[in-house]
């Protein structure tokens, strides 16, 4: 069972002037102390984690969560309990996302109107976080596609292959490249050229599992990365490309197709390495190809 709260900054009782209930919170000072903390960080767990610690001084619970479009966050440790006790955040009537507390009994009137109170405190330092978390994902994507960028592939097959090797698992990449696409360009125009683009970024994403992910690096050349692979899955989703690019009709209109490359991390890899290799098979394929069709 599950309730929802609307608190909303804007008609919230909260003044940053006045004191809270004196029956659960000290004084107003200490208030804006617990605001102090809050915004030493942008980073949502750290906040979370800083809101808890006085949270739980009023409210007994066994986990603590924020959910957003953006992102979501929890406090370490959190468990689930028995009730889901909901609150949706909200300032000058723009939703921020809901904070959500795991108990294991309901909370009393009392202590609802006191997480009210903490609630007003905590609205603005969440607001600023998502507005920097939403910067630093719009620094990682390609603004065309809504794709991973090169930067953002950097970062990723970094920690993917550190995890990788820590767990023994096995990470994979397919390397992606449209054939012919200068000679769209020059025939039509860029602006065709683009929306060929998205089209190809929208077949990739068609293809892939929800833990793979998806970037482009420039021009017509796209990544797909795969963690926890083996063949199968990587052979799964190669296929699954071809296929989704030959149902696409934009892409068939224009006769649009695609060389792929793909391989496994080896144990001894670096970023380099393990790029390149894929790389090289994408090019023996579009080599044979080019043999083959005269498509270049």
């Amino acid at each position: 069972m599950q309730t929802l709260n609307l608190l909303d900054s804007q008609f919230s009782e909260f003044n940053a002037y006045r004191v809270f209930d004196t029956h659960h919170v000290n004084t107003n000072k200490h208030g804006l102390a617990l605001l102090e903390q809050l915004q030493t960080t942008l980073e949502l767990d750290a906040m979370l984690s800083k809101f808890a610690m006085e949270t739980s001084k009023y409210v007994d619970f066994s986990g603590l969560y924020f959910e957003s479009k953006i992102t979501s966050a929890a406090i370490r440790g959190s468990r689930k309990g028995k009730i889901e006790r909901r609150f949706t955040l909200t300032a000058a009537g723009e939703v921020l996302g809901e904070l959500i507390y795991a108990m294991n009994s309901p909370l009393s009137s009392t202590n609802v109107n006191i997480l009210r109170e903490l609630h007003a405190y905590l609205v603005h330092p969440v607001k600023n976080a998502l507005a920097y978390k939403q910067a630093l994902l719009l620094a990682m994507q390609d603004s065309l596609t809504g794709l991973g960028n090169r930067r953002y592939f950097d970062q990723q097959v970094n920690r993917a292959m550190h995890q990788a090797k820590r767990s023994q698992a096995s990470v994979g990449i397919i390397v992606a490249d449209l054939n012919k696409f200068k000679a769209i360009n020059d025939t039509f125009g860029h602006a065709v050229g683009d929306k060929v683009l998205q089209h190809f970024a929208d077949a990739l994403r068609v293809s892939v599992r929800d833990s793979d992910s998806l970037f482009r690096f420039g021009g017509d050349e796209f990544v797909v990365l795969i963690e926890a692979a083996d063949e199968q899955s990587l052979n799964v989703i190669y296929q699954r490309i071809n296929g989704a690019v030959s149902l696409d009709s934009y892409l068939t209109k224009y006769k649009v197709s695609c060389s792929l490359g793909a391989t496994f991390m080896l144990k001894d890899d670096a970023v380099h390495s393990f790029f390149e290799r894929a790389d090289k098979d994408l090019y023996r394929q579009k080599t044979r190809l080019a043999k083959n069709t005269n498509i270049v």
